[in-house]
């Protein structure tokens, strides 16, 4: 079984954390399982630590590996690293898409390398893979007020007049992961830079 790369979305499992802003990457990897449903449905692939679905993209981006670890965020790394090495993934073909402290929310950004800004989810991929030279895709989420509690924070829910940011934002980043398998880093990068500047008036013609 062939993979062209690897989605992995970073989160915590169970319904108690599923509407968290520390899970916003693992809604970024459902959108990509709802987009991709031609020219087949995604196929699940049973895993001890993981949910993975063989999903074929579109545009040629060929078959991806979308995985979503179920050993919640500090041991994400183990079920990452194995899937790699299982599937004989290349570690460039790896993109992470996970929440962001740094960015506000409904931002994104597209970059390769660099620290894990505290995001413990970040630093166990790093650890396990040994590097932490891979892509990552950073969903915006916004600081908490100062003073408060930064765990608190990401633990808890989307309030109400986020949730349809949050959920475009999940959109955009699947739309951006699936351009980075076909296009590359640079013109993925400047894809996302183009959409995030432009006023949500104009059209988006970048994929005519």
């Amino acid at each position: 079984m062939a993979f062209d790369g690897c989605l992995a979305g970073l989160g915590n499992p169970g319904p108690a954390y599923a509407g968290n802003r520390h899970n916003l990457g693992f809604l970024a990897v459902d959108a990509v399982g709802r987009i991709c449903r031609h020219p087949r449905p995604p196929k699940t692939i049973s895993a001890p630590d993981a949910e993975m679905l063989d999903v074929v993209a579109p545009g040629g981006a060929g078959r991806i590996l979308c995985v979503k670890p179920l050993t919640f965020m500090n041991l994400s790394g183990f079920a990452v690293s194995r899937a790699l090495r299982y599937y004989k993934i290349p570690l460039d073909r790896l993109l992470l898409v996970h929440d962001e402290l740094d960015l506000p929310l409904g931002r994104i950004q597209l970059k390769r390398g660099g620290g894990d800004a505290g995001h413990n989810g970040v630093a166990s991929v790093a650890e396990q893979l040994g590097t932490a030279d891979f892509y990552r895709l950073r969903l915006g989420v916004g600081r908490p007020p100062s003073g408060s509690d930064v765990a608190a924070y990401v633990l808890s829910d989307f309030p109400a007049a986020e949730a349809d940011l949050a959920k475009e934002a999940a959109e955009a980043a699947a739309k951006a992961a699936l351009d980075f398998f076909v296009l590359g880093a640079a013109k993925t990068a400047a894809r996302i830079k183009a959409a995030q500047t432009r006023p949500k008036t104009e059209p988006d013609n970048s994929r005519a």
